[in-house]
């Protein structure tokens, strides 16, 4: 079957006794998909559907002639006769129509048995979640008015925007209510009222609502026509502005448009050396340029030639001059402690404040708000971090050393070169400053010439003096004992050499046993044969006695 029957079905026929009013019923059966419009391009028809019936004896007879009708013509024609449709389909093609009634309101699907014996419980059903909801539709809308709906539905379930025109789940007798906002955004050329209507999708009644513009200002009926502020009463005064009369145009109606052609206005809104007319932002009325409006009334086009406006400055984090500053024609105007041109930099140090009460450490110098060192060696927020210098406790080294225990490399010139700090003797590291106090604090542990180690805090106030506390005792290690080291260099070796001759017995004893192995083996596969000796001669001779006779 094809969509086509859908819309033209009998509640159309001309056999139907229904009054036109009523809300009609349409059961679609089928196992199959449907057709849309395009589709009988396949057959060579183009021409579009009417949307008419052409039904004789229940026949349509135009499907020779008209293309399908497309899925937005069948929703009007469904709507315009009240129908409301329910879809009896086989399990295959369930989704398929489940798609086609999100775009049909007011339908429903339903899964049709293989022999049909459901059918009535399937209508039965359909119906029931058909009437239990409600969906608003309007009428075309004028040019420039627009309309909004807001639902108040049972249990407090409340809808704007598209889920506003409808409510679900609703039975006879309760109540639901619906809250309409029309807008118009323009007035009608001509001034003329407008009708709208509204109403609820299978249902006969409707809202009609007459809509009259209100195009003019109160204050347009106190005008003072033949105004002398409108150029020796070429215009009406009104609302503030000159209204001019037929023929007369200009901010003041100044001039005449049989006197003045628009190429010599033009010239008076042209920049030099430009052939934009008022930048492109207004238009040209009488030699001068009325800049336009724009939709954010908080946007304004300004100048002679509306070449300015307060919206196309520099941003930063995505305001308008940051924020920080008025945009005045397209440039930024920063208030106090900011500047740039997008007022995006702070003139205030307090950002590049050490804690040492210095700006930036004393080794750079603050611009917008960050530290810019001077000594490429240096970085960090405030300039504290020198990854190449020598650290603060290898530094201080040899001045501490020299002071407090009288002896390495600046012994001799430790008078000269170390006293540029304070040094305070403590008893134990226990005693040294701890984190946490308002000066910065570095830890350092060192060893001095005699390999012993020594520790001691340094410290710079917010006066700049430095300071150095350091632990009156080094920690000398204590001498190696030689007893054991000996013992147990002479053990190692012992256990050494005896394992090194237990390998070599091990390695020996293999290798005999080897040895007897192949002897044994070659002895059983020897073979020994008795022959005689082909050069042997015997050590006997037999001489016989030719005249022995043997008597």
């Amino acid at each position: 079957m094809i969509l086509q029957n859908l819309m033209l079905g009998k509640p159309q026929s001309s056999n139907s006794r229904l009054q036109q009013n009523v809300t009609r019923l349409l059961v679609f059966s089928t196992d199959a998909g449907f057709h849309f419009a395009g589709d009988g391009k396949l057959g060579g028809i183009v021409l579009p559907n009417d949307g008419k019936c052409h039904l004789e004896n229940n026949v349509y007879t135009m499907s020779h002639y008209y293309d399908y009708p497309s899925i937005a013509h069948l929703v009007q024609k469904l709507s315009e006769n009240n129908i409301q449709t329910i879809f009896a389909v086989t399990e295959e093609f369930q989704a398929v129509y489940k798609e086609l009634k999100n775009l049909i309101p007011k339908s429903a699907v339903g899964t049709l048995s293989s022999n049909s014996s459901n059918v009535i419980q399937l209508i039965i059903d359909a119906y029931n979640s058909l009437s239990s909801e409600v969906i608003l539709e309007n009428s075309k809308l004028p040019k420039g008015v627009t309309i909004s709906y807001k639902s108040f539905c049972k249990n407090g379930v409340n809808d704007t925007q598209e889920d506003g025109r409808k409510c679900s789940n609703i039975s006879i007798g309760d109540e639901v209510k619906f809250e309409i906002n029309v807008t118009a955004n323009e007035c009608p050329k001509k001034g003329q009222n407008e009708t709208i209507k509204i109403k609820p999708l299978g249902f006969t009644e409707e809202v009609e609502i007459n809509l009259q513009f209100i195009c003019e200002c109160q204050c347009q009926s106190e005008g003072e026509p033949n105004s002398p502020a409108c150029h020796e009463g070429n215009g009406t005064f009104e609302c503030g502005a000159c209204r001019c009369n037929e023929g007369r145009i200009g901010r003041l109606c100044e001039c005449s448009t049989d006197e003045v052609n628009s190429e010599d206005m033009d010239a008076y809104c042209r920049r030099e050396n430009s052939t934009e007319i008022c930048s492109n932002n207004g238009e040209c009325i009488c030699g001068q340029c009325v800049c336009k409006k724009r939709e954010n009334t908080n946007e304004v086009y300004s100048g002679k030639y509306c070449e300015c406006d307060n919206f196309n400055c520099d941003r930063s984090n995505g305001l308008i001059c940051g924020g920080n500053g008025i945009c005045k024609c397209r440039v930024c105007e920063c208030f106090p402690n900011f500047t740039g041109s997008a007022c995006d930099c702070s003139l205030d140090t307090f950002p590049c404040m050490a804690s040492n009460g210095q700006i930036c450490n004393g080794r750079g110098t603050c611009e917008c708000g960050t530290c810019n060192c001077t000594d490429p060696k240096f970085q960090g927020p405030t300039c504290e971090m020198c990854q190449t210098c020598l650290g603060v406790c290898a530094e201080h080294k040899d001045c501490v050393q020299c002071r407090a225990f009288d002896k390495g490399e600046k012994k001799e010139t430790c008078s000269q070169e170390c006293m540029h700090f304070n040094m305070t003797r403590v008893e134990s590291r226990d005693k040294l400053p701890q984190p946490g106090q308002p000066d910065p604090l570095s830890h350092c542990k060192e060893k001095d010439v005699d390999d012993c180690w020594f520790y001691f805090t340094y410290s710079v106030n917010s006066n700049g003096e430095a300071n150095v506390h350091v632990v009156e005792t080094p920690e000398c290690p204590s001498g190696p004992d030689i007893i054991p080291i000996v013992a147990g260099v002479v053990a190692g070796i012992v256990l050494i050499g005896l394992a090194l001759l237990l390998i070599w017995k091990l390695l020996m004893i293999i290798h005999d046993r080897r040895e007897f192995a192949k002897f044994e083996k070659e002895k059983m596969n020897a073979k020994w044969d008795t022959g005689e000796n082909p050069i042997y001669k015997s050590a006997v001779t037999t001489v016989v006695n030719p005249k022995y006779e043997g008597k």
